[in-house]
């Protein structure tokens, strides 16, 4: 294959360690079962990603999480693979991601393929949606995930594209967040670091030198006030961060809201069941070296999860 195109890419599907093969000489990337669509699934819903078990331990628990999502990134990836992973929420193999927020454990054979619509979650859907474009990777929308299509696993999960029932609203969410993984250069390369862990409270930052992103997702039922150290990312201590989205219970909303971040900390009053990004784009243009030296970033005891800066 590279002989006939060297630019050409190697996608492989594989279950279990894939770092052997991603060292440079073989793949270049895999579908991203282990550290992406998995803690994302178990985080959310606590289903299992064919819907064959729920697991009410996983539901909400930040710290399993970023403990799934870290190991795995370490046992599976270089860099440069993780970077490119495909990073989807459903695909031709799993049950919808739509389907495993009604907590039904089965298949369509048992279950019928009419339960895969009972008592869905829209709004766990677009965290799901907002982490896909925030976590490292390459977003993979799977068909008719972007129009609200529900399905059991194969072959429910393959059905035809909704034509006139699609969720307008959700299309447009789906573009919004496209839009900004574009413009926003740190949600395709920056590193990504742990801001807050707290049961069902998770936040983490996306950021290079010229710019940081804040991801705050707040899986609880009911609404939070919390500081969030952003200094951690490069902010400065005395800024304005700028709120480009953010999804509720009762749907998004996109328009900008500025954030002040006072003494290195952004108090934010976070809304039940939502998701949200809130970045600071530095104007200066700096080296590398001055701009750790200026932003002073210390790594140990503040970090919750030692060793988990990845980039």
């Amino acid at each position: 294959v590279k002989e006939a195109n060297p630019e050409a890419i190697i996608l492989a599907e594989q279950y279990g360690e894939s770092k052997p093969w991603l060292l440079g000489d073989q793949w270049d990337t895999v579908m991203n079962y282990d550290a992406f669509m998995e803690p994302v699934t178990y985080f959310l819903t606590g289903m299992e990603k064919h819907s064959d078990e729920y697991h009410p331990e996983l539901e909400g628990n930040g710290d399993q999480f970023w403990r799934s999502l870290l190991s795995e990134i370490e046992k599976n990836f270089t860099v440069p693979s993780l970077y490119t992973a495909m990073n989807e929420l459903s695909n031709h193999d799993h049950s919808r991601f739509l389907t495993r927020t009604n907590h039904l454990v089965g298949r369509s054979a048992e279950l019928t393929p009419q339960a895969a619509s009972r008592s869905v979650r829209m709004d766990i859907l677009r965290q799901a949606v907002l982490m896909q474009f925030t976590l490292p990777g390459a977003p993979t929308i799977y068909y008719g995930d972007e129009a609200g299509l529900c399905g059991f696993t194969d072959p429910d999960n393959r059905r035809t594209y909704p034509w006139g029932k699609e969720d307008h609203e959700l299309i447009a969410y789906h573009k919004e967040l496209i839009r900004i993984h574009k413009e926003v250069a740190e949600l395709m390369n920056g590193s990504l670091r742990i801001v807050h862990s707290e049961g069902a409270l998770i936040a983490y930052g996306r950021f290079t030198r010229a710019g940081a992103s804040l991801i705050v997702i707040n899986r609880n039922s009911y609404a939070l006030t919390r500081d969030m150290f952003v200094k951690m990312l490069g902010v400065p201590t005395e800024c304005i961060m700028r709120r480009l989205i953010i999804s509720t219970k009762d749907g998004y909303r996109s328009e900008p809201v500025k954030e002040q971040v006072s003494d290195g900390l952004l108090t934010l009053q976070i809304p039940a069941m939502s998701a949200q990004i809130l970045r600071y784009s530095s104007v200066d243009h700096l080296t590398a070296e001055e701009f750790w030296k200026k932003n002073q970033i210390h790594f140990g005891e503040e970090d919750p999860f030692p060793g988990s800066r990845v980039g």
